[in-house]
């Protein structure tokens, strides 16, 4: 939690934002695992009731009310049954004063104001919903169905909050980079462990060992990986075996904040010639986007300057061919690189998500491209500006399935060597990823330390020990 002037300063913007009517922000409940009394664990708050509310507890709203501008926690003090399991917690009133709010109320007065509200033709503002019970409690408080209220949210709330969420403050930025510093602890654990022999699922569960231990836990459920190829692999039971590669995507959340990187490693400690030729293009596309990332460029123009960069490395190897700028509007590149160069990341992974892509990761000169393969998995295209924080994170990975389908189809064969291409299927796949804060003049990795992954350095480093 922040200092209460920001959770003051924060609201008080939103209410300009927004403009008039009433903003329910809903916090979460607890979440049962398996029965009721088993929830998942630790408990999770909503980034955006956090944002302007700073409080962790469960059962929660935050209430704005712009045209008389008055603020309001609703929520129901708990009793002794929960404080003998759980422990002593705050009433709601001391809540709401730590962060500058003085009028509280118990959860069964949310629909008597909400109702007042609607008799008075006052708009009610939420954000797109999530988890079922807030569907349940929007439904009981505005008749509107689970179904619908996707539909139903707020545009205005969802680009007032967009806007805020989107720019870190300094005191944001700090707490990402506390993140990247516990997510340079995970990652560099999995490298000195990794050898032929060693499980997936052990070297994974000891990645989420770190960040149980340093921070709050994951900030998402870790990727490791001998299957490169496979976007999320979640770790196996399956050995590392010598001579193949093994691709590690994890981050942590720490002051509710994130850290999201991965590196890609060989399980026998050295790259093959043939791994190191397709790793040092990653190395390089990766290490590109810090040249031309800055305020004012589009990142969907840095993601096809990667794409262009890939495509002339690939041709060199006779893996592409023809025009390269061709080949990148055909979408040829998409065989190598099916995802977008990165996106906002925050106090979530992927930062707001849930508010819409089109809203996070789009504005209205750059829209997204829904219709291409590869291409349609851009999740952010838009303007960069200072403050914010993108992940950097190109890879190239060999389909086996992808690779029959397009040469089934004869897609894009006048710019792929589909025979050359066979003889990379057991490769796997490779990304290299950081974490990137926009600044005045360019941008920066986030980080005190920087994981190893230029390929004499990584080396060196896992062979350490």
């Amino acid at each position: 939690m922040f200092e209460k002037e920001t959770y003051i300063r924060r609201r008080d913007e939103l209410k300009r934002l927004v403009g008039s009517g009433l903003v329910l922000l809903f916090g979460n409940n607890e979440a049962p695992a398996n029965y009721p009394a088993n929830g998942y664990a630790p408990f999770r708050q909503d980034s955006s009731f956090l944002y302007y509310f700073g409080q962790h507890r469960d059962a929660l709203v935050g209430v704005i009310d712009v045209d008389n501008n008055q603020e309001m926690l609703i929520g129901d003090d708990i009793d002794i049954e929960d404080i003998v399991w759980m422990g002593f917690v705050p009433s709601v009133s001391d809540l709401a004063s730590q962060v500058g709010i003085s009028r509280t109320a118990p959860m069964k007065e949310l629909k008597t104001i909400v109702k007042k509200a609607q008799s008075e033709k006052r708009q009610i503002h939420f954000l797109p919903p999530y988890r079922h019970d807030t569907m349940i409690t929007i439904m009981d408080l505005l008749g509107i169905h689970p179904s619908q209220q996707k539909e139903s949210a707020s545009l205005q709330l969802i680009r007032a909050v967009v806007k805020m969420r989107a720019t870190k403050e300094p005191q944001e930025i700090e707490a990402i980079e506390r993140a990247c510093d516990v997510g340079y602890a995970m990652h560099t654990t999995a490298q000195l462990l990794i050898k032929p022999g060693v499980t997936e699922r052990f070297i994974g569960g000891q990645v989420d060992g770190i960040a149980r231990s340093l921070a709050q836990g994951v900030s998402f459920a870790t990727i490791f990986s001998q299957h490169g190829e496979i976007m999320h692999g979640n770790p196996s039971d399956a050995p590392l075996e010598a001579g193949r590669l093994a691709l590690c995507d994890a981050g942590c959340e720490l002051d509710d904040y994130c850290s999201d990187n991965t590196r890609t490693m060989p399980v026998s400690g050295k790259f093959t010639q043939k791994q190191l030729e397709i790793y040092s293009i990653v190395e390089q596309c990766h290490d590109y986007v810090l040249d031309v990332a800055k305020p004012g460029v589009r990142y969907a123009d840095v993601h096809f300057a990667v794409c262009r960069l890939m495509t002339e490395r690939l041709k060199e190897l006779g893996l592409m061919k023809g025009d390269t700028e061709e080949a990148v509007r055909a979408g040829a590149h998409a065989m190598f690189l099916p995802h977008g160069l990165g996106h906002m990341m925050g106090m979530d992974v992927h930062d707001m998500e849930g508010l819409g892509q089109i809203h996070v990761g789009f504005d209205e000169e750059t829209r997204p491209n829904l219709e291409q393969f590869g291409t349609n998995c851009l999740r952010m295209g838009r303007k960069l500006e200072e403050g914010f924080v993108v992940t950097d994170e190109p890879g190239i990975y060999f389909i086996p399935h992808l690779i029959d389908l397009w040469r089934k189809e004869g897609h894009c064969k006048e710019f792929l060597n589909f025979d050359l291409l066979e003889t990379y299927k057991d490769f796997g796949g490779i990304r290299i990823e950081d974490d990137l804060l926009i600044t005045k003049d360019g941008c920066r990795f986030l980080g005190s330390k920087r994981i190893p992954y230029h390929p004499t350095e990584l080396e060196n480093f896992m062979n350490k020990n």
